[in-house]
């Protein structure tokens, strides 16, 4: 009789000790009440105004509008001069100054000559010589063959142009892709704090089954064995929760990356942050919706739109090409005059008149033109090409669309049955623990359905993450970064 006294003592003190443990431990796993929810809306402002890559990619536009710039270059009026002088032997050999402005024109291809040549000297030319007064001149250069349609300086220029709206189809990619990688993220810190959460709150009721437990036990109306078995549960939960502590703690690092301040800092999502709870849906994905994100997708996905700008620059280089093909024959003719100030009246003889000139022909004509030809036949196999790219990109731009919405539908009837699910299990488990306060159930019994009910419900949390991953994928693989569905809650 002494030697079962002692072992009933025995069994109580051990029953302390663990109280004493467990309790220590559930002090050291209390969560804060200072949480502040850090939305998806807050993460989308950071991203789109703070994001490095997303500033990055405003550069794109800005760079293509710099070769716009440059390509105008090509229209700017010139200014060209020229002095040179000998003299030997108290010989004035030569003294000659040309000047020039020359004006491009867009209508033609044409340039605008105005000119001023004073070369004057014992041994300067006779052909260029002229009076001490200098000749004035003003005149047109009109490439009337080859380059009279499109020249290459009209060329660049229409072609820049049409990279500006191929660098904004790309700076739309970019950050569709930024925030594509940003919100998956965000969702898996949402799973890691929702599995968190879960894993918690079946410790913590572990924890006080296992208070209410010892307590019966030591006063005589539960047997030590079960104590046992509750702090068991208990240590194995306890076990879990720091396991998924460290996932929460990395997705949470992961999620950082995107966190910039508008200063070009780097920012860390404090501990204290929990993600929103996404809210719930009042019906099935829309058909209509994603009719119009496939038409969309047709003519403003970034893909389209950056293979259509190449189709353009293309044609614009099939134009010049052929222009190519035509002879080279431009006409050059100028007015001269004697005159080189026009503010007081002079002689007639020194105004502008037809009888005083100088013009000039140019021609020249490759025979077999296989350069220009090669050349021509070069971009047409181009576009050909391309073609068949914005064929195969469409068909594929629409194909991920509808295995996107595909998986949306699959998973809207997932989270209808696990929903389903978790509310029937919610419904063993009460029962089980009302036949326990009866005597009827064990404990290991309703840690078993419990544990159940657990595991079901961190699927559900599952199901609703891969759900808003879906939706964002579908968006992205639409070619925007816009998300007007409404999200789905447990």
């Amino acid at each position: 009789m002494k030697h079962l006294h002692n072992k009933t003592v025995a069994m109580y003190l051990f029953i302390m000790l663990l109280a004493t443990f467990t309790q220590s431990f559930a002090q050291q796993n209390t969560m804060s009440d200072t949480s502040k929810v850090f939305e998806l809306k807050d993460l989308e402002e950071i991203v789109f105004y703070n994001h490095p890559i997303v500033k990055q990619a405003a550069l794109l536009s800005e760079e293509a509008r710099a070769r716009v710039m440059q390509a105008w270059g090509g229209f700017d009026p010139a200014v060209k001069s020229h002095f040179g002088r000998k003299d030997f032997g108290n010989t004035e050999y030569y003294n000659n100054w040309s000047n020039e402005l020359k004006v491009p024109l867009w209508l033609g291809g044409a340039d605008l000559k105005i000119g001023y040549d004073r070369f004057v000297g014992k041994y300067t030319n006779p052909e260029t010589q002229t009076s001490t007064s200098g000749l004035s001149g003003i005149g047109l250069a009109i490439p009337i063959g080859q380059g009279f349609f499109i020249d290459a300086r009209r060329n660049t220029l229409r072609q820049s142009k049409v990279m500006v709206n191929y660098a904004e189809a790309e700076q739309i990619k970019q950050i569709n892709k930024v925030w594509f990688d940003a919100v998956k993220d965000y969702w898996n810190w949402f799973y890691a704090h929702r599995q968190y959460a879960l894993i918690r709150e079946g410790a913590d009721l572990a924890f006080k089954r296992f208070e209410a437990v010892k307590n019966q036990t030591l006063l005589g109306d539960k047997p030590p064995i079960d104590s046992v078995e509750a702090v068991i549960t208990y240590q194995e939960r306890s076990l879990q929760l720091e396991k998924i502590k460290v996932e929460l703690i990395n997705t949470r690092l992961i999620l950082s990356n995107h966190l910039w301040s508008n200063r070009g800092e780097p920012m860390e999502l404090p501990e204290y942050s929990i993600p929103q709870n996404p809210v719930e849906r009042t019906g099935g994905s829309d058909r209509t919706q994603i009719d119009t994100l496939l038409a969309n997708a047709a003519s403003q996905h970034p893909e389209i739109l950056m293979l259509k700008s190449k189709a353009l620059q293309l044609e614009l280089e099939r134009n010049y090409r052929r222009e190519m093909l035509k002879p080279k024959l431009s006409v050059s003719a100028s007015l001269l005059t004697s005159r080189n100030a026009f503010g007081p009246p002079v002689a007639d003889t020194y105004q502008l008149q037809w009888s005083n000139y100088k013009m000039g022909v140019d021609f020249a004509f490759p025979l077999f033109l296989r350069e220009q030809r090669g050349k021509l036949r070069e971009v047409k196999v181009k576009q050909q090409s391309l073609n068949f790219d914005i064929q195969q990109t469409g068909r594929e731009i629409n194909t991920s669309i509808m295995n996107s919405y595909n998986k949306l539908l699959a998973y809207e009837s997932q989270l209808i049955i696990q929903a389903r699910s978790v509310e029937n299990q919610l419904i063993l488990v009460n029962g089980e623990l009302a036949k326990f306060d009866l005597g009827e159930s064990t404990l290991f019994l309703i840690n078993s359905r419990e544990t159940k009910l657990i595991d079901m419900r961190i699927k559900m949390a599952e199901l609703v993450t891969d759900y808003q991953k879906a939706v964002a994928e579908l968006y992205y693989v639409a070619g925007t970064s816009q998300n007007n569905t409404q999200m789905v809650r447990e």
